[in-house]
């Protein structure tokens, strides 16, 4: 029986990843026809029942955190799997540099607030994940302090989902020729050069830096309860494709079921 997405793209718990081994335009044997853009229907169609049954049952919650490297397609992800959804059980949350009063608490306390309610799916563009990715390349916290954060992380997590709270984690990669091609994609359209800015250039310095962060993080924070998907993103259509599958794969697994009626049927009558 061949593997599902989540079987191929899961990092396993307790094991170390090497991003150089695996490929970015990697499709797993799919490929950009027909039967591809079908399948990706088919799971977005899923995905808004499933997500009916989700809002109607409150019992469980729903968290998707996607990460990447500049340019690595988190706002198009977001869009194109998301696009089925009702947005009354949804909702984005895209994490910027803290303000002072977030920097005034621990780093988790933004994050805590931006938990989805049982019912609902939350997207998180971006996460507490990057309190253990830039603070490290720009040595803005002591290495004591970020190395700490791991086991906060997961601690953080396994309480969220011991609470009904169920945790997708992506990390959409992308390699550094297909960065360029997209910064150079962006520079010649002028619908998308509002995108660009002075720091994703200056960032793109520090490459090797955040792949062996995120390797790190990849590797200390996938568990069985919240696992972490590398999702081969080179590929757009594959990188839907494999997001939307996997986030059906999750819900299914859930067995969610509508909840029992209020009332009694029987005695309602229409004149």
């Amino acid at each position: 029986m061949p593997k599902s997405f989540s079987q191929r793209l899961a990092v396993k718990p307790g094991t170390r990843i090497d991003l150089s081994k695996i490929d970015p335009a990697d499709t797993s044997g799919w490929h950009k026809n027909h039967k591809s853009r079908k399948s990706l229907g088919t799971a977005i169609a899923k995905l808004d029942e499933l997500q009916g049954v989700l809002y109607a049952g409150k019992k469980r919650a729903v968290l998707v955190v996607f990460q990447a490297l500049d340019a690595g397609g988190k706002d198009s992800t977001i869009r194109h799997v998301m696009s089925g959804m009702n947005p009354q059980g949804c909702k984005v949350t895209s994490f910027k540099a803290p303000t002072p009063e977030e920097l005034a608490h621990d780093f988790l306390w933004r994050i805590h607030q931006a938990v989805p309610e049982r019912g609902k799916i939350g997207i998180f563009n971006r996460s507490h994940y990057e309190d253990v990715l830039i603070v490290r390349v720009h040595n803005l916290v002591p290495k004591n302090l970020w190395l700490r954060r791991f086991d906060q992380i997961n601690r953080f997590e396994a309480l969220l989902t011991e609470n009904d709270v169920k945790i997708l984690k992506f990390f959409l990669h992308i390699s550094k020729n297909e960065q360029k091609k997209r910064f150079l994609d962006r520079l010649d359209d002028p619908a998308k050069r509002w995108k660009i800015s002075e720091s994703d250039f200056h960032e793109r310095k520090y490459w090797d830096e955040y792949i062996g962060a995120y390797e790190d993080a990849l590797s200390r924070c996938s568990t069985l309860a919240a696992p972490w998907y590398v999702i081969p993103a080179d590929r757009k259509w594959f990188r839907n494709l494999a997001v939307s599958h996997i986030i059906v794969e999750a819900l299914e697994e859930l067995r969610l079921e509508f909840p029992a009626p209020s009332v009694d049927f029987k005695k309602l009558k229409l004149k």
